[in-house]
């Protein structure tokens, strides 16, 4: 089972106490944006194999929004951070590079 440690209240959570919210930090498109870049926001998303960053909410908890990276194969969790971070914090990165030599974030 998927555990992980919600940064806002500091407890660990199983994930069937989380909300699961899509990929983290994806370029919004809306009214004004063109045919194409909305369609590339609608369906056009990263869902490699590997490191993935996630918006999950702790539901029966705190209930706020928390982003987290982990890995899509191997369930390992390499951090929690803030949603209102605009990228994952160094030390997240670290522990995702020392796996994955050469990931890159997903443009």
């Amino acid at each position: 089972m998927l555990m992980l440690t919600c940064p806002c209240c500091g407890l660990e959570a199983a994930e069937i106490e989380l909300a699961p919210g899509g990929e983290a930090h994806l370029k919004r498109f809306g009214p004004g944006s063109s045919d194409a870049e909305l369609e590339g926001y609608l369906f056009a998303r990263h869902a490699a194999k590997g490191p993935v960053l996630e918006r999950w909410r702790h539901a029966y908890g705190c209930g706020k929004w928390f982003l987290a990276a982990r890995d899509s194969v191997t369930m390992e969790v390499y951090g929690t951070y803030a949603a209102r971070l605009p990228e994952p914090p160094e030390e997240v990165l670290a522990r995702i590079r020392a796996r994955h030599p050469g990931w890159q974030l997903p443009a």
